[in-house]
């Protein structure tokens, strides 16, 4: 707790550091001095140090890398609340799911310069899909009969699937599997899912998601 108060110590009023400590899940470690600290726990310290001072503008730089799916949920529930009790938050993540959960607003960047920005849900809507196909077959279609299917708004590929846009799943599906019956490929995979900001980020990039 000693970083913690250290920083309380900067401000005139803010929060209890017991409590900021405790909120954080880091009362079992309050004794522990920070170089042995795990990757995670410093994330969570350094998080305890910045909501110490009670502010109303929280700049948070990927808060949850590092972590664990039960620790990073955990992280997710404080910024969550802190965005309720009225504060604003400017967060940095590579985690889409991370974006679409707490962000009101994103921006979507690559190599460095601002290809996107709006709402979650708008974002998600300017792909034109209800749903998205990922298809694995041996051989592959081309792109070309792919995207002459009914209800396909676009084809692209990713991490060795072709990803089919789709705004008829009803017609598409059936009309995707004749297709591949006449061409005499074997289906190796074909999965449907609601599109993504990953989706959004990978149409806007050309790319998947990168670490650093």
């Amino acid at each position: 707790t000693e970083t913690v108060s250290l920083f309380r110590s900067f401000y005139p009023r803010g929060r209890s550091v017991d409590e900021v400590v405790d909120l954080l899940g880091l009362w079992s470690k309050r004794s522990v001095r920070v170089h042995k600290l795990s990757g995670g726990q410093r994330q969570r310290l350094a998080l305890a140090c910045a909501l110490v001072s009670e502010p109303e503008l929280l700049f948070l730089d990927e808060p949850t890398t590092g972590l664990d799916p039960q620790a990073r949920l955990g992280i997710w529930e404080v910024v969550e609340r802190f965005r309720a009790s009225g504060g604003t938050i400017v967060l940095t993540t590579h985690y889409m799911e991370e974006a679409a959960r707490l962000f009101d607003h994103v921006a979507i960047m690559d190599l460095g310069k601002l290809v996107a920005q709006g709402s979650v849900a708008g974002l998600i809507d300017s792909l034109d899909a209800d749903q998205m196909v990922e298809l694995v077959s041996d051989p592959r279609p081309t792109d070309e009969d792919l995207r002459g299917l009914p209800g396909v708004s676009r084809v692209s590929s990713h991490e060795g699937a072709q990803v089919l846009s789709v705004t008829g799943i009803g017609e598409a599906l059936p009309a995707l599997v004749k297709l591949l019956d006449e061409q005499d490929a074997r289906i190796e995979s074909l999965t449907t899912r609601e599109p993504t900001l990953e989706d959004v980020f990978v149409r806007l990039t050309g790319k998947g998601l990168r670490d650093g």
